[in-house]
């Protein structure tokens, strides 16, 4: 029995895959908790659509990040925050302040898909973070933290 996953089940396979499993194991499980479909061939021909309508949006995706990817590796920025007269800053420098300074520069990346790389950042100096933003691309780039 052919059936088309709709989510990701472990030991089976991935989303949107066309997999092959025994008939009470389909009909009993997969299909009546909405983890699939059954592979009929108008159900097949529709998924044949949709894929190819993923890989058309997934490739201008993958384009639209690496773009951003090289504009972002050439960028320097600079945080400004309230600090003591040693270099401690007051609090720590986290993803929630970079994101808030790349909005200022013009990039508009979220939060979740950043990571500092010295996390946490409790003084002033240069620091690295990456941002993911697609499967693949890591561009890192440099940031700069000053006392106020």
């Amino acid at each position: 029995m052919e059936v088309i996953l709709k989510k990701n089940v472990d030991k089976l396979g991935y989303a949107n895959e066309i997999v092959t499993v025994k008939p009470g194991y389909g009909r009993n499980f997969l299909i009546p908790q909405g983890y699939g479909i059954l592979a009929t061939a108008s159900a097949k021909k529709a998924h044949a659509e949709i894929m190819k309508q993923k890989a058309h949006k997934e490739t201008k995706m993958l384009a639209e990040a690496q773009e951003l990817a090289a504009k972002l590796e050439g960028t320097s920025l600079v945080i400004a925050t309230k600090a003591g007269e040693n270099g401690k800053i007051f609090g720590a420098i986290n993803t929630v302040q970079l994101s808030e300074a790349l909005k200022k520069a013009g990039f508009d990346i979220d939060r979740k898909s950043l990571k500092i790389k010295d996390e946490p950042i409790k003084e002033v100096g240069t620091f690295e973070a990456e941002a993911n933003l697609h499967k693949g691309v890591k561009p890192t780039f440099k940031f700069e933290v000053v006392g106020e």
